[in-house]
């Protein structure tokens, strides 16, 4: 038993195990190349007009409208209170699928899936408050091949089960409910973390024993990207003081942050291969999503889904 504990509370593979067993169930869901159909056929009855024009839009600026705030909440709560958000949302979002129906009920519907992808970022940015910066590109390809991985197996699982065995795009999300679920179960298991990068940063010293290697450390985490813990820049100006165990807080915490914030921003952006990165990132993200979110709309024009085969897995 102390040997379990030991395992869960110091290394890597218990919290890296859990968020990819997390990122596995919430991006496991079958239901999803169905839903324009669903949606347009006898279990909601809506029509194309009003999914296209009154549905879907509420997704696009509900996740526009929630991502800057989220990011600050979720580095503020670090990061695990964030993914039970994302994990309460994730089941709203099915049940009222399953069970509402009417335009307001589908507008319901797609903001608090709007929630589901704000929140997304405390799947990919809890594992490095906990793992030691060695260990980032590998558990970085973990966190990201889990979920493609997943989204694979939902699609051909649901086409074949839509194919084959006739099953119906009802008892699609009721299966995508219970992957959910699990993922929200998973979350609770999740190690709390003790830091995050702007609001409970740890002082170098906390980590590092010596200034001979923090300057050994500089040199072999600066090159890779500003996701990592800021620390490194703190170190380029020396060795930090050692913190004094009854200093107060600064009375003005947000505000330092903010501060904080904007410093490591302009830091980073003074790369201009970052710049570029991030630039083709967000262009690129900001277009799969609205392929993602009206390419059924396309099919469904093309191919009718009430009077041919759907192939949108």
């Amino acid at each position: 038993m102390d040997c379990w504990k030991r395992v869960t509370g110091h290394s890597w593979i218990y919290p890296t195990l859990i968020i990819c067993a997390n990122g596995f169930f919430s991006t496991m869901r079958p239901s999803e190349p169905f839903l324009t159909p669903y949606l347009t056929g006898p279990e909601k009855n809506l029509t194309i007009e009003e999914v296209t024009n009154q549905i879907f839009p509420v997704w696009t600026y509900s996740y526009l409208a929630l991502l800057f705030p989220v990011f600050l909440i979720t580095d503020y709560v670090r990061y695990k209170p964030v993914l039970l958000l994302q994990g309460v949302s994730f089941i709203v979002t099915w049940l009222l699928l399953l069970f509402a129906h009417g335009v307001v009920a589908m507008q319901v519907v797609e903001f608090f899936y709007g929630m589901v992808t704000a929140t997304e970022v405390a799947y990919y940015a809890y594992i490095y408050s906990v793992v030691s910066t060695d260990r980032y590109q590998r558990v970085t390809s973990y966190c990201r091949s889990i979920t493609l991985v997943a989204a694979t197996v939902a699609a051909v699982l649901g086409q074949l089960l839509v194919s084959l065995a006739d099953v119906s795009y009802f008892h699609l999300n009721a299966i995508t409910l219970a992957s959910v679920s699990l993922a929200f179960v998973c979350s609770f298991f999740l190690p709390m973390p003790q830091k995050s990068m702007f609001f409970h940063r740890k002082d170098v010293t906390e980590t590092l024993p010596g200034p001979d290697k923090v300057v050994a450390t500089v040199g072999s985490d600066r090159p890779s990207s500003c996701q990592e813990d800021k620390s490194s820049v703190s170190a380029d100006r020396g060795p930090a003081p050692e913190p004094q165990a009854d200093n107060p807080k600064p009375q003005n915490h947000m505000l330092s942050v903010l501060v904080q914030l904007s410093k490591d921003l302009r830091d980073c952006y003074s790369s201009r291969k970052l710049l570029y990165w991030s630039l083709w990132w967000a262009l690129a993200t900001a277009g799969f999503n609205q392929v993602l979110n009206y390419i059924q709309v396309l099919w469904d024009f093309r191919a009718p889904s009430h009077s041919s085969a759907v192939y949108n897995g």
